[in-house]
């Protein structure tokens, strides 16, 4: 068969298989999630949803839906089109009764499945994501659950799966994943020689213990938990101490903590009934909110922003809503009402900070890792055999080490307790009805009570009834391995959210994540990595291309652009300058001067000494009003707001930091100097060596040739200047570096 036969048989076979399927779904009785709400969302909620119900119409809550409207008729009667007030208005002719009164008119065909719906009963459906999962069966046709799932998708879909990724390119796709570092060329080679299934579950045990692990994990967490060194508004005030917040977190995903535990922690660890100092630590989550501090403002107005951006905040990182609007209106899309986001705030309303420059309420801490490092000095003064200046110079070292004040949740006493009540279209000068804390209706499957506080709260997330945790936990670590989420719309698992590509295999993993795996990321990672549809090729031919552009059906396996601090951190690691430090305060690598004069408190940016400034950039200074450049335009967030995802940008400047920035200049240098000093005399083998440590595959004779010719024409023309600092050959070295290091082989996962 030629093969662009092939082609054409693989892009028609699809479109006949959905054709006859479609001729079946016509005699399938019409489903309200499926036909009939999308519908409903795109042409009549603008007027009948949570902004405005005209009419007394609201098509977001069932009990809504068939109440009697007030001009006494009833919008939908079961079984009855004819009878039902949706029907007569969009099938109506007249001026001023025709539904909807302006834009598109429904179609010939959304009238119909509105009138079979209607027909057929005009049974209600929840939306997916509010349904609690149930553990589906695992597909025949694969060992893996992971593959069977995606196995029966891509069948139904006319797709196969692509072959196996080479073991190079395999190995340093999981180095990057599992702990966002690159592999060296010894385990690169080593693993190409031997890719057992051994040795490949070896390398993942390997890097699961790794300390790196919980930096590469709290980096994703930290874009969520709105992490910063700075206050935020205009002043920016520095915060100095936050940093044993990240050292937190780091060391909860380092010991595999459970990511129940992880939630109760950070949510009300000050409620435990004896909160340890970690427990205390944890809650300094909720205290990322912004300090406005400028002298008009009025506290109370920025005490109650905080409040809501943790409601906001909770139920965006754990339930996947888009929860910030009901604050003025119920949701104009998802079943939320306006006083429900009320009773969320109130969870919150209660604790005792109150947008102090001062950040109370503060308690003197430590994190595990600076406990463990002093600790280590306490031994090491019991040396009866030390100097007197290295006695001296340890007694520094543990006074350096004294407990610092760092901002934590903590509720006010009972007899000074707020009232919570709902805000008039959002106004916080406009109270109205008190309101007690409750989670949404909508989203409460659980069936229990919980007691009216944060702790209740957190525990109300984790429980095994909450449809939405466990979905929404495990499709944010899909995307990180994957790009895309199994839900693209991490932060909207609503109405308006994209649907699920693979719903069975989320509601698989959800389930056992939360339950046979007890909550622990790296069983949940390991289950992954050890499918064969995460070891893929990502290379596609024309048919997959086709067929899914997105590879929202994962027919191969991921590609996608490093994040901010995975480039750097990834350029420092090659060159050799990586400081590997695990934990401590934020540094200052270099910057431009003058970056900050953007803030009105000026504060100084003082660039940390040689080695500090190598450091991973998880521990870069982050300042809100001006985060750091290079990170801000590979698409760091600001960290004002929490963020779910980073959308992905590919702009000219990008090119020009990678080719320019100090950092990157640096780690070219560094390169070259290290290809030289291993290969001192062939051209061929220094440009191998570095290409090999970059991409952690050697480069084949294309690649080789042409970075060959870029260091003769540049060798000429350096031996052509008389005052250079180093030789030409270093200086033609450096440039072909700097090109490796800009390579799509570099800056891609593959």
């Amino acid at each position: 068969m030629c093969r662009s036969f092939r082609v054409l048989l693989g892009l028609f076979c699809p479109l006949i298989f959905f054709g006859l399927a479609g001729c079946e779904q016509e005699a399938s009785p019409v489903s309200f999630a499926n036909d009939i709400r999308p519908i409903l969302g795109a042409k009549c909620m603008s007027c009948h949803g949570g902004v405005r119900q005209l009419g007394g119409l609201s098509f977001l809550f069932e009990e809504d839906m068939y109440k009697e409207l007030r001009s006494e008729k009833m919008a939908v009667v079961p079984g009855k089109p004819e009878e039902s007030e949706v029907y007569r208005r969009i099938t109506s002719e007249r001026e001023g009764l025709v539904m909807p009164p302006e834009g598109d008119r429904l179609n010939e065909t959304e009238v119909e499945l509105i009138r079979r719906w209607i027909a057929e009963g005009a049974a209600w459906e929840e939306h997916w994501a509010y349904v609690r999962p149930e553990l589906p069966a695992i597909p025949a046709g694969a060992e893996h659950p992971v593959d069977a799932f995606v196995g029966k998708t891509l069948l139904a879909k006319g797709l196969s799966a692509a072959p196996a990724a080479a073991p190079t390119t395999l190995i340093r796709r999981l180095y990057l994943d599992l702990i966002g570092l690159p592999p060296s060329p010894e385990v690169s080679r080593a693993f190409a020689d031997n890719p057992t299934e051994e040795a490949y579950q070896q390398v993942i045990d390997e890097l699961l213990a790794s300390e790196h692990f919980g930096e590469r994990w709290a980096s994703f967490w930290l874009d969520l938990a709105r992490y910063a060194d700075s206050q935020g508004y205009q002043k920016d005030h520095i915060r100095k101490t936050m940093f044993l917040y990240r050292d937190w977190v780091i060391e909860a995903f380092n010991q595999d903590m459970p990511i129940d535990s992880f939630t109760l922690r950070q949510l009300a660890g000050d409620l435990f009934p004896a909160p340890t100092g970690q427990d205390l630590l944890a809650t300094a989550f909720h205290r990322n909110t912004m300090t406005n501090d400028e002298g008009g403002t009025d506290d109370e107005e920025f005490r109650v922003k905080a409040v809501m951006d943790r409601a906001n905040v909770t139920m965006e990182v754990w339930q996947g809503s888009t929860f910030s609007c009901v604050q003025c209106h119920s949701h104009p899309y998802d079943p939320v009402r306006h006083e429900e986001y009320y009773a969320v705030k109130g969870y919150f309303n209660n604790t005792a900070d109150a947008d102090l420059t001062s950040d109370e309420p503060k308690l003197p801490l430590q994190s595990a890792a600076r406990l463990r490092e002093l600790a280590g000095l306490e031994r090491a003064l019991q040396d009866d055999t030390l100097s007197r200046a290295r006695v001296a110079e340890l007694e520094a070292a543990i006074a350096a080490f004294r407990p610092l004040p760092v901002p934590v949740m903590q509720d006010l006493l009972p007899d000074s307790s707020r009232i919570n009540r709902l805000f008039v279209r959002g106004n916080w000068l406009m109270e109205a009805d008190t309101i007690e804390p409750a989670p949404p209706t909508t989203f409460d499957k659980t069936g229990k009570t919980f007691p009216p506080n944060r702790l209740g709260l957190a525990q109300w997330l984790v429980d095994e009834g909450n449809p939405m945790t466990g979905r929404v936990l495990v499709n944010r670590v899909w995307e990180q391995l994957f790009g895309r989420g199994i839900v693209k719309t991490l932060e909207d698992f609503g109405v308006q959210g994209e649907k699920p590509t693979h719903p069975e295999l989320l509601d698989w993993l959800a389930i056992n994540f939360t339950q046979a795996q007890n909550w622990r990321l790296k069983s949940l990672l390991r289950t992954i990595v050890s499918s064969q549809t995460y070891r893929q090729s990502s290379s596609a031919d024309f048919v997959q291309l086709a067929l899914d552009p997105d590879n929202r059906w994962l027919a191969r396996g991921p590609r996608f652009r490093l994040s901010a601090e995975q480039i750097r951190d990834q350029a420092l690691v090659v060159s050799g300058l990586f400081n590997p430090k695990v934990y401590g305060p934020s540094v200052m690598p270099h910057q431009p001067e003058g970056v900050w004069n953007v803030i009105r408190h000026v504060a100084r940016w003082k660039t940390s000494p040689d080695g500090q400034n190598h450091r991973r950039g998880l521990y870069t200074f982050y300042r809100r009003a001006s985060p750091y450049p290079t990170m801000l335009l590979f698409d760091a967030p600001s960290r004002e707001l929490c963020v779910s995802r980073r959308i992905r940008t590919n702009t000219p400047l990008q090119a020009m930091v990678t080719l320019n920035d100090p950092v990157f200049v640096e780690a070219a240098e560094a390169l070259a100097a290290g290809a030289m000093e291993a290969h001192n005399s062939k051209v061929e083998d220094q440009i191998a060596y570095a290409f090999e440590r970059a991409t952690a595959s050697p480069p084949d004779d294309f690649q080789s040739a042409r970075l060959q010719e870029l260091y003769a024409l540049n060798l000429a023309e350096f031996q052509a200047i008389d005052s250079l600092p180093n030789s030409p050959e270093l200086a033609a070295m450096e440039t072909v570096c700097r090109a490796i290091l800009n390579l799509d082989e570099v800056l891609v996962k593959r």
